[in-house]
């Protein structure tokens, strides 16, 4: 379960998660290195970034020698869904269909993708009979 919505965080705490999910652990300067910036934050900025998401419950740490080893305490699939349905709530008064429905209206959307979302929700239904 997410901690919260990644609506919340800044855009260094969310690249911070971004690297631990795909690390799946990580010590500070590996988050460092990480983030693949042109000018990386100081290590100091990174720690500090990442002690705030462990007290805020983004991360959990193991201690390896001197060493601190973060890791996420959610998925990433968890926290967006736990975003989505902030988004849901706020947005649409917590009614999915009319935010379906937004996203159906979308233009932007290729007919491949509506296919796709057919299936997926054919799929879905069989699961739940």
């Amino acid at each position: 379960m997410a901690p919260g919505s990644l609506d919340t965080l800044g855009a260094l705490q969310r690249s911070v998660l971004e690297v631990l999910w795909e690390l799946g652990e990580g010590t500070v300067a590996d988050v460092r290195s990480g983030l693949g910036r042109r000018k990386q934050p100081a290590y100091t900025t990174v720690l500090s970034v990442m002690q705030k998401l462990e007290k805020a419950g983004w991360l959990g740490h193991r201690e390896a020698g001197r060493a601190y080893v973060y890791f996420p305490t959610c998925s990433r699939d968890e926290a967006g869904r736990g975003s989505l349905r902030g988004l849901v709530d706020r947005v649409f008064g917590g009614d999915p269909l009319a935010a379906f429905q937004h996203l159906l209206d979308d233009r932007r959307i290729s007919v491949e993708k509506l296919a796709e979302l057919g299936a997926l929700i054919a799929k879905k239904r069989k699961e739940r009979t």
